[in-house]
């Protein structure tokens, strides 16, 4: 006998393609935080990238429990919900949405940690994350796609996927705690000239960028939630069936023009295309096209792209050199100004029939905007009065790092590559043996042989040391000129000159090892052949003595 059919209730299947369609998109806008940690540690220096990277991971870990217990029920409350925390009981799909929400609330949060990098508290930063949390972010929410009075004003504030609600906040958020917290040490001078202070690492920040822009398409694409509807029992196609194309054509074609954007005002400025500027012109695109992406024409995505890339190096310089404020990975050009650009710019050129109208824009931006300055600059203002928001200049000069987390990011020296077999001095017991027990080749007396030689050498250097017996040495960080010429580096536009060049200074106290050997194995192993190889010096040592014993002369050696 045949069985009958089996009855398949549309509902359900929408539901569950529905669902797997806002985890996929939810997890990838999750990866998103790996984009920022990568773009913000790139930016800083390198006795801060410990810390930045720590600030992204506490912002998701500690944030998306706020928001949780506290965050999403109060944007339903401001935006005028009944049962403001059903999502908390509420099953599967109350769980689904609160998650799809919950990662576009972090990614306001963790922007605030690019603006204040190198000089903020992480207790200060932590304790923005929970109100940010808690309270800042929701409430912008709550006026906008909970429900809120914006969206009864005219045809409603529109803002798709959030370039003013999650991006354009964020950036305000930044650039009005950055004001607070003042710029980091050195970087104006007393007549208010400005210091440049790279980052440490360009890689970082593309490698971070390119990762952005792969979560994007989840932020932006992802928003278009509904995969199928369910119409007279039957299912139907819902945004997939035409929004969805637009979507992803217009953020593609946003984020290549706003890379083209910066580019080009950056070569007129400065006669060359500046990486950092293309990889954060990348985002000014993307940032400013998520608020019309559904609804804006094609050619409306490019010019929109454009001008967010090209204004990115124009409000860059402005807020650095105008308004004093160090805003490190420049949130507020890149998520800020390039937000609210794209928020304005969405009336001029909607599709035809779309309604949108430019004076409702304008008044969602600037209620948002109000709002974000006003509770950011309270909850800094706080902390700086109670002595909370900056670390002190010490912890500042040593870097964070260290200060805050008790870690080096990048432990310069190791030990010694030496290979098996190696021509190594022992002490018949597999340890190195100690110099200043042998003969005396060094007319009896000791010797300090100093190398300054390039930091990339340094793992030869060691090895050849321990081939010829000379066992104890120090390592130091150091910079310096010598015959190698400056040049000019340049961080997002701005030239500077690099005329002391990273080395490390090598010592070296022997006695019984004969200083020329010790040289000339120094010499064979940091040579490259090109200036800027470093130099060795050998002095005469009138004594040593050893801590631990005593013991005097070359013994001590």
């Amino acid at each position: 006998m045949i069985g009958a059919p089996l009855q398949i209730d549309p509902s359900s299947v929408a539901s569950g393609v529905n669902n797997v369609w806002v985890l996929t998109v939810t997890f990838l806008i999750f990866f998103m935080h790996a984009g920022f940690a990568m773009l913000e540690a790139g930016q800083v220096r390198s006795k801060n990238v410990a810390n930045q990277l720590t600030k992204n991971m506490l912002t998701w870990s500690v944030g998306v429990l706020v928001y949780f217990l506290v965050g999403a029920g109060v944007s339903s409350v401001v935006g005028g919900a009944a049962d403001p925390f059903a999502y908390v009981s509420g099953g599967s799909d109350s769980w689904i949405g609160w998650l799809f929400g919950a990662v576009f609330a972090m990614t306001a949060a963790t922007i605030v940690s690019g603006a204040i990098a190198g000089r903020a508290k992480l207790r200060a930063y932590v304790t923005y994350t929970v109100l940010l949390s808690a309270v800042v972010y929701p409430v912008v929410v709550g006026f906008t796609w909970a429900g809120g009075f914006l969206t009864e004003i005219g045809p409603g504030f529109q803002d798709f996927a959030g370039g003013v609600v999650v991006h354009g906040m964020g950036g305000i958020a930044g650039l009005t705690a950055a004001w607070i917290l003042g710029p980091r040490m050195d970087r104006y001078n007393d007549d208010g000239s400005v210091n440049v202070i790279p980052g440490h690492s360009v890689t970082f920040a593309v490698l971070g960028t390119l990762i952005l822009c792969f979560g994007w398409y989840g932020f932006n694409v992802g928003t278009a939630a509904s995969v199928f509807l369910v119409e007279n029992g039957e299912l139907v196609l819902g945004a997939f069936g035409d929004t969805v194309g637009r979507v992803a054509l217009t953020t593609t074609l946003g984020m290549a023009a706003g890379a083209i954007g910066a580019s080009t005002v950056s070569l007129v400025k400065t006669k060359k295309v500046d990486t950092l500027y293309v990889a954060n012109g990348m985002l000014a695109g993307l940032v400013s096209i998520t608020s019309n992406t559904n609804a804006i024409t094609w050619t409306g995505a490019l010019v929109v792209g454009l001008l967010a890339g090209g204004q990115l190096p124009i409000v860059f310089e402005f807020v650095e050199r105008k308004l004093k404020i160090d805003d490190v990975c420049a949130v507020f050009p890149v998520h800020g100004s390039a937000g609210v650009l794209g928020a304005l710019a969405f009336p001029f050129f909607a599709v035809p029939g779309y309604e949108v109208s430019f004076v409702t824009q304008a008044i969602g931006v600037g209620i948002i905007a109000l709002w974000t300055v006003s509770a950011t600059g309270l909850i800094f203002g706080v902390l700086k009065l109670l002595g909370q928001a900056r670390v002190s200049t010490e912890h500042e000069r040593e870097g964070l790092d260290i200060a805050e987390h008790g870690v080096d990011t990048y432990p310069e020296f190791g030990r010694p590559d030496v290979s098996e077999g190696s021509a190594v001095r022992t002490d018949g017991a597999g340890g190195l043996r100690a110099d200043g027990t042998g003969d005396l080749p060094n007319a009896g007396g000791i010797k300090m042989v100093t190398a300054v030689v390039r930091p990339d050498r340094l793992s030869d250097v060691k090895t050849a040391l321990a081939q010829v017996g000379a066992p104890s040495l120090t390592v130091t960080n150091v910079s310096g000129r010598g015959s190698q010429p400056a040049k000019t580096g340049q961080w997002r536009g701005e030239e500077y000159t690099v005329d002391l060049h990273q080395k490390v200074k090598v010592e070296c106290v022997v006695a019984d090892v004969p200083a020329d050997e010790v040289v000339e194995a120094i010499r064979e192993a940091a040579d490259t052949g090109e200036p800027g190889d470093g130099k060795i010096f050998v002095i005469p040592v009138e004594d040593a003595c050893q801590v631990r014993t005593g013991v005097r002369g070359t013994e001590a050696v």
